[in-house]
């Protein structure tokens, strides 16, 4: 996917009150970080920026004051209530780069028989070039049956990525199980007891309310 543009201007106001400002009048304050030198402050439009933000892993190319940078999203802050974007951080990233990202694992295909697919891993870390990060990654369970395992070794990537080194090969990704039946417990002795005693108690209460 092409870099998604977001063109916005330097920040010069800082602190909260900045902050609220900017985003009463439709900008989201913004920081690009860059390794070790000094981070770059910016706003961006939040439309535009909250509508980017909907695709994972996306590379950004912000632009601002004649300048233009190329990065992914660190971190976003939402507020709790209103889950309007407050700030983001962005980390600034140069094309050859790659870097490690945490995508999103889906399942596609049907079972066989009564059998069920279960996402072991709701996200698994894989390394790619900045210019080609997954949105998704999709494992196929057609055909599988019951006790039947997809590892992260045999998960089928996006070209051009792979496994980031802290994912243990042998993990499940995905599994493939007949549900297990919900057996309800017997009736007790008790719980019949005190069942007919509701049920004979339920007359008499009808009688004195109508009283």
């Amino acid at each position: 996917m092409a870099a998604l543009v977001l063109e916005g201007k330097e920040r010069t106001e800082f602190g909260k009150g900045a902050a609220r400002r900017m985003r009463v009048a439709g900008m989201i304050p913004a920081t690009i970080y860059a390794g070790g030198n000094q981070p770059v402050y910016v706003e961006l439009p939040m439309r535009d920026t909250t509508n980017a933000l909907r695709h994972t892993n996306a590379l950004y190319q912000i632009k601002f004051d004649g300048q233009t940078k190329h990065a992914v999203v660190k971190d976003v802050q939402r507020n709790p209530v209103k889950r309007i974007i407050e700030h983001i951080d962005f980390y600034e990233v140069v094309a050859g780069e790659k870097i490690t990202v945490e995508v999103p694992v889906f399942v596609e295909g049907t079972p066989k028989g009564a059998a069920v697919a279960f996402v072991d891993i709701q996200e698994l870390a894989v390394r790619a070039d900045v210019t080609n990060l997954p949105e998704r990654i999709v494992v196929s369970v057609d055909g599988l049956q019951d006790g039947d395992k997809v590892f992260a070794k045999d998960v089928k990537l996006p070209e051009g990525a792979e496994l980031a080194e802290h994912v243990n090969p042998e993990e499940s990704v995905v599994s493939v199980e007949v549900p297990e039946e919900e057996v309800l417990p017997e009736p007790t002795a008790d719980d019949t007891a005190a069942a007919d005693a509701t049920a004979a108690a339920a007359p008499a209460a009808d009688a004195d309310a109508k009283a």
